[in-house]
C-alpha cells in the first residue's frame, strides 16, 4: 500500500547561483491514512517542506523541494547524482491518535513503503529567468486532523525545512543599517573608556612609584646613619672597657706585690716557733740517753 509520486523525477532549471524550487506531489490512494517522509542524499543542498506528515485516504499533499543558490555554477556536462526517497507507512486504527514522530519511531522496517525520485539539471529556459522558489499551501484537514503536519524527520538524513523561511523572508535595509550602527557605536565608546582608565591608571602608577622611591631613599639614608652612629658608640665603649681593664690588672699587681713582701718581712722577724724548738731540744735529749 504504497503512495503515487508526481513528477517521478525532479528537474531543476539553471542558473543554480540562485535558489530553485520544484512541487513534488505525494497522493493517498489507499483507505488507510498514511504518514510519510521525505529523505534525500544531500541533506545539506535541499530545504524540504514539509518533510513528514499524515495524509488522509483520497488526499494528496504537496511537497516543496528547494534547491539551495551554489556559490559557483557547475558546469553545462555536469551530471546530478542527487536521489530523494519517499517513505510511507500505513497508519493503524491502534495510532490513529498518535503522533507521526512516535509513529515512524515504532514502525516495522519491514511495513515501509519507498519511492526513489532521480534529480537532473535542466538548461536554462528561453527568457533566461529562473523558476521562483515557492512554497505549497497547508492541504484542507481531513476529519478534524491537519493533513500536513510539521513534524520534523530524522536529522541525519533529512534536508534541512527551517532555512526555507529565512531564505523568503525579505530584510529591510534601513533596519540592519541600525542594527549595525549600535555595535559601532558601543565599540567606539568602550575603545574611548579603557583608554582613559588606560591613562588615569598609568598616571596613578607614576606618581605612586615616585613617592615608593622618595621613601625608599629617606629610609636608606635613615639606616645608613644609625649604623654609623652604632658603630661610633660600640668604638668608644670598647676603648673605654680596655682602659678600665689595664687600670684593674695594674691595681690588682701592685697589690699582690705589696701583700707578698709584707708576709716575707714578718716571717723573718717572728723567727722559730717556741713549741718547735721544745720538740728539738727533747729529740736531742734522748738521743745522747741511749747512745752515750
Amino acid at each position: 500500500m504504497s503512495v503515487e509520486i508526481d513528477p517521478q523525477e525532479l528537474g531543476f532549471r539553471r542558473p543554480f547561483t540562485v535558489e530553485v524550487a520544484q512541487i513534488l506531489r505525494i497522493k493517498n490512494t489507499n483507505n488507510s491514512p498514511v504518514a510519510f517522509k521525505v529523505k534525500t542524499t544531500a541533506p545539506k543542498q535541499y530545504c524540504v517542506r514539509p518533510n513528514s506528515g499524515r495524509i488522509e485516504p483520497g488526499h494528496d499533499v504537496e511537497v516543496s523541494v528547494l534547491l539551495q543558490a551554489m556559490k559557483v555554477e557547475p558546469p553545462l556536462d555536469a551530471r546530478c547524482r542527487d536521489k530523494f526517497l519517499v517513505q510511507s507507512v500505513t497508519i493503524t486504527s491502534d495510532k490513529e491518535f498518535t503522533n507521526v514522530q512516535q509513529i515512524w519511531d515504532s514502525v516495522d522496517r519491514s511495513s515501509i513503503q519507498e519511492k526513489k525520485i532521480r534529480v537532473s539539471w535542466l538548461a536554462p529556459s528561453e527568457d533566461g529567468h529562473p523558476e521562483p522558489a515557492a512554497t505549497p499551501l497547508r492541504q484542507s484537514t481531513a476529519n478534524g486532523v491537519d493533513g500536513t503536519p510539521d513534524v520534523p524527520p530524522p536529522a541525519y538524513s533529512s534536508p534541512n525545512e527551517t532555512s526555507i523561511q529565512s531564505h523568503n523572508t525579505p530584510v529591510s535595509e534601513p533596519e540592519t543599517q541600525e542594527v549595525k550602527a549600535e555595535p559601532e557605536t558601543n565599540v567606539q565608546s568602550a575603545i574611548s573608556a579603557v583608554q582613559t582608565a588606560s591613562t588615569s591608571a598609568a598616571a596613578t602608577v607614576k606618581s605612586v612609584a615616585a613617592e615608593t622611591y622618595e621613601e625608599l631613599k629617606d629610609r636608606l639614608a635613615k639606616a645608613e646613619a644609625t649604623i654609623a652612629s652604632l658603630k661610633n658608640d660600640a668604638a668608644s665603649g670598647l676603648r673605654q672597657r680596655k682602659a678600665a681593664v689595664s687600670a684593674s690588672l695594674e691595681d690588682k699587681g701592685v697589690t699582690g706585690v705589696a701583700q707578698e713582701t709584707a708576709q716575707a718581712v714578718r716571717q723573718g722577724t717572728d723567727g722559730v716557733p717556741v713549741q718547735v724548738v721544745a720538740i728539738l731540744c727533747f729529740v736531742s735529749f734522748l738521743l745522747a740517753y741511749f747512745f752515750f
